[in-house]
């Protein structure tokens, strides 16, 4: 096997191992599946060009890492926004909360931006705060503190939520 079959083996096996991550990732800050599965792709195939990631330390990150700046620069040459589809599958547990599933969505749509971005990079990333610090270039306790805000946050809309449903007016 030559490097190329096996740079495209190691590309190939990150994307299976962080793609949907990755679009979930850049469907924040998109608004819109459909343009975040390009994103994604299109970094994927400038890997593939490229060749490999060896001289990338943290390659999730670097995943991360590239993925916000390819849906930035995209979104410099794009002026359109359309709202994310709420039928978009973020979740796939064995028994589906739809409901929950809408309500959760709705809550991560509200917080601010930079709060979003953390929480989708922590919970689904799977990124460390010092990972998100390096990715977003702030400090880890600022990554952590953010993080904390939002699931007060997050807790409150969805116990919000619960009560106005529970509510028998």
């Amino acid at each position: 096997m030559d490097r190329t079959e096996g740079s495209r083996g190691d590309i190939e096996f990150l994307y299976r191992q962080h793609g949907a991550a990755l679009v979930l990732f850049a469907s924040t800050i998109t608004g819109e599946r459909s343009r975040a599965q390009d994103a994604v792709h299109q970094v994927f195939l400038k890997l593939i060009a490229n060749g490999d990631l060896s001289r990338a330390q943290d390659k999730k990150a670097y995943l991360f890492a590239c993925t916000r700046n390819a849906v930035l620069n995209e979104r410099k040459f794009q002026d359109r926004h359309e709202p994310l589809e709420m039928d978009a599958a973020w979740f796939s547990p064995p028994h589906r909360d739809i409901a929950g599933e809408r309500n959760l969505r709705r809550a991560l749509a509200a917080l601010p931006d930079d709060q979003r971005e953390i929480v989708v990079l922590h919970i689904w990333g799977d990124l460390t705060f010092a990972q998100i610090a390096d990715l977003l270039s702030i400090n880890s306790n600022t990554a952590a503190s953010r993080y904390r805000y939002a699931l007060g946050k997050l807790r409150d809309e969805m116990s919000a939520k619960e009560n106005s449903c529970a509510d028998p007016r």
